[in-house]
């Protein structure tokens, strides 16, 4: 559900697992709440304040984060794609495994890509895939849920190489084939996130399905 605040502070607030899509909020100050498996995806941030805020498996696709103060704030998992980092402000920010995609950084202060929790890509990477793992997501994106989450494909309603990739890290070619074709007939609730696939592939995992 989106949000829309202006001039006002929501702090310590818990936004976790929200659909945050298209929210407007500028001159907002959040600090301290935490936006874990969170999707910003088209929201509207302009100088908002971060600072100390939680953003693990968070998704900025598409982000307006101009002059947003992500002072001390804990990224993990999270995902940057062609988001305006235009004046964002990353002092003291610590980054795990967290990707900048088709974002011009240079137009960000104190964010330091030498750092090896930070993966950056200046377009969406190469990715070699057999064809029966193409036809498993393809045939997954049909599912209704899954096609409105885009977190697996991309604006062109290509196969997202991203995702594939950040899923390829927990689970080999043959568990995500078996684990797509399980979840097309039986995923029947709205999510937002890779995160939440993530998930669902782990219960079957547990359950000894892969």
């Amino acid at each position: 559900m989106a949000i829309n605040f202006k001039n006002t502070q929501k702090l310590n607030k818990n936004f976790m697992y929200n659909n945050l899509k298209r929210s407007n909020c500028f001159d907002v100050d959040f600090s301290g709440s935490n936006f874990d498996f969170a999707s910003l995806r088209g929201a509207h941030l302009k100088g908002c304040n971060f600072y100390k805020c939680s953003f693990k498996s968070t998704e900025f696709v598409g982000t307006n984060c101009k002059k947003v103060r992500f002072k001390n704030a804990k990224f993990e998992d999270a995902i940057f794609e062609g988001a305006n980092l235009n004046g964002a402000d990353f002092a003291g920010a610590t980054f795990k495994n967290t990707v900048f995609l088709s974002t011009d950084l240079s137009v960000a202060n104190n964010l330091d890509l030498k750092n090896s929790g930070i993966t950056v890509y200046e377009t969406m990477p190469e990715l070699e895939m057999s064809e029966e793992l193409k036809t498993a997501i393809l045939d997954t994106m049909e599912n209704e849920f899954v096609k409105n989450s885009r977190v697996l494909d991309t604006k062109e309603g290509e196969i997202n190489n991203l995702s594939i990739m950040r899923l390829l890290e927990h689970y080999d070619e043959k568990a995500l084939i078996r684990g797509f074709k399980i979840m097309k007939p039986r995923l029947d609730k709205e999510f937002c996130t890779l995160s939440y696939l993530t998930k669902v592939l782990q219960t079957y995992k547990e359950a000894g399905f892969l």
